[in-house]
């Protein structure tokens, strides 16, 4: 559903608060914008972390991220421009390309490097933290790969285009990755001028939407009538469905949700577990070569 009605006896989620990134480097000195996993808002359970890239300058990307270990959670890179050579100490090889998305389970321990596959020209897109829970954190490291032909499309009136990465949408398109023990939905969504979007949303799950061009308003915001603007994130309260409009020029926006584990959060740099001790027991691991 795709108009400008709410849907009927729905509750529908505010846009509780909007954080903006804050720029940081991060790999072999990347400039980045960190949006989740800054000090604002550490992270929107099951969600730890945010990163955008958008530049055209090499000097910004070109040295990349080198190898590099995770364990306890999961990494999702989408990109909309440019490419990213993965690597793994698995053997597993291939290249990001636009519209192109990598979910990696790093699960008990993977060391990977993310290497722009360019000398020029613009990178632009998004890698995502989410956790995984207790139980399965020491699961056995998993892909999946998806290019941007095999990313269904749905295509609705007034220039509304939504992609969909994960999860389910109203209309029924399901998008090729799937994870059940945080059931995400991740849309890449474009509303032309003016434009509305309506979406349910599992009641249980946390979310937010993460703008990428343009302004977007929600119909249920705190305070009244505020308008998100490039590079905004803005938290959404519970509820079972959100309701948002484009402003003159359009807007192109993530919209990302999960459901929360609610479980303690211990981090150690590519780390993410339970306890600190497990992250001390992470980085012997790693230091011991056992990844």
């Amino acid at each position: 559903m795709h108009n400008s009605e709410p849907l009927p006896g729905s509750h529908p989620r505010e846009i509780s608060r909007v954080v903006r990134g804050l720029p940081a480097t991060d790999g072999a000195g990347v400039e980045l914008t960190r949006v989740i996993g800054q000090p604002a808002l550490p992270m929107v359970d099951p969600f730890l972390l945010l990163d955008a890239f958008r530049s055209d300058r090499p000097g910004d990307y070109i040295a990349g991220f080198p190898p590099h270990p995770h364990r306890g959670f999961e990494t999702v890179t989408y990109l909309l421009a440019g490419r990213m050579r993965h690597r793994d100490n698995a053997g597993h090889e291939g290249v990001i390309e636009p519209g192109g998305v990598q979910w990696m389970t790093a699960g008990r321990g993977i060391v990977h490097s993310e290497m722009p596959e360019q000398e020029e020209g613009l990178l632009e897109g998004f890698q995502l933290w989410v956790n995984l829970p207790a139980a399965h954190k020491m699961d056995a490291p998993a892909y999946q790969e998806f290019p941007a032909d095999s990313i269904p499309t749905e295509q609705h009136d007034g220039g509304t285009v939504v992609r969909v990465i994960a999860g389910e949408t109203a209309a029924g398109t399901r998008g090729p990755v799937v994870q059940p023990l945080t059931d995400p939905l991740y849309l890449d969504v474009e509303l032309g001028p003016d434009g509305a979007f309506v979406e349910p949303l599992p009641s249980a799950h946390r979310g937010f939407v993460y703008v990428i061009d343009g302004e977007l308003s929600a119909d249920d915001a705190n305070p009244p009538g505020m308008v998100m603007r490039r590079d905004d994130l803005g938290v959404l309260s519970l509820g079972d469905s959100v309701s948002l409009h484009a402003g003159a020029n359009g807007a192109r926006f993530l919209l990302i949700a999960g459901r929360p584990l609610n479980e303690p959060v211990a981090r150690g740099g590519p780390f993410v577990m339970n306890t600190q001790r497990e992250i001390r027991e992470a980085q012997a691991d790693y230091a011991a070569g056992r990844f």
